[in-house]
């Protein structure tokens, strides 16, 4: 199938590693031009260059805080500059944060919530105004299913994912005039840094399959996801191939989340 991702130009927040990695190098594989994001310079570029060894393409690698509306706005012209378009911006900055209500001070409540909605906020702000020149554009929100249904000692993440998603809808209902498709990935147990440094440390004489399938006993499809797996989907949202999907979510998770 033909995306219609060539030539377009893509940017990736958080792409340094995990689900924004692998999602900039698949819509590099697709042929688009990419920027990823992220805070720490020496691992940005570091993915950047591993980006170009595997594909043989460059990607821009621009150091950015999204809590920062000035840093987001240098960002999307930094883009603007080196590529004359914005067609898609994929919002995946982000951290697992999690404990009881009444353990979260709130430091950490304002801390979660400036990264991932004020984050997304900021970035879709400076980005639209691009898509709008041009009557065309596709956002995807990163969240998570504990924005659906929250567990035990899931905040503050389960309640700024939750926001991100009704950002997500009211973005689609305010930008679909503009040509603008906005939609959300709510993102399960899916292999990170965080999760392999967990498997080395709890359970070092398993395999990766081993632990895997032992932390995903209790996951319909049996098993932790890969990076790579999120990543299809959202370049599946990003496509032509999804020109009529607009405001919705699509659930990332193996079949455990309780909602649709």
């Amino acid at each position: 199938m033909n995306l219609g991702l060539l030539g377009k130009t893509a940017i990736v927040t958080g792409g340094s590693r995990g689900i924004g990695f692998a999602t900039a190098k698949q819509l590099v594989i697709e042929g688009a031009n990419v920027v990823i994001c992220g805070r720490q310079e020496d691992t940005l570029m570091e993915a950047a260059n591993k980006i170009e060894k595997e594909t043989g393409q460059r990607v821009l690698a621009i150091v950015a805080d999204v809590t920062r509306k000035s840093d987001c706005e240098k960002l999307i012209m930094s883009a603007v500059t080196k590529f004359k378009r914005i067609d898609v911006l994929v919002n995946n900055a982000g951290i697992s944060s999690t404990n009881a209500f009444m353990d979260i001070s709130a430091e950490q409540w304002e801390q979660d919530l400036n990264l991932k909605l004020f984050g997304a906020i900021n970035c879709s702000q400076a980005a639209v105004p691009h898509m709008k020149e041009r009557g065309v554009g596709a956002i995807v929100n990163v969240t998570a299913i504990s924005g659906k249904a929250g567990w035990k000692h899931s905040m503050p993440t389960s309640v700024s994912r939750a926001a991100g998603l009704a950002l997500t809808n009211t973005m689609s209902k305010d930008l679909g005039e503009y040509g603008i498709r906005v939609n959300a990935v709510c993102i399960g147990l899916i292999r990170s840094a965080q999760v392999e440094r967990k498997w080395k440390k709890e359970a070092p004489n398993l395999t990766w399959e081993e632990y895997s399938n032992e932390m995903g006993r209790d996951i319909p499809l049996g098993r932790i996801g890969e990076a790579e797996e999120a990543a299809k989907a959202i370049l599946f949202l990003l496509s032509d191939a999804a020109s009529y999907i607009t405001g919705t979510s699509l659930n990332i998770d193996g079949g455990s989340s309780p909602v649709l």
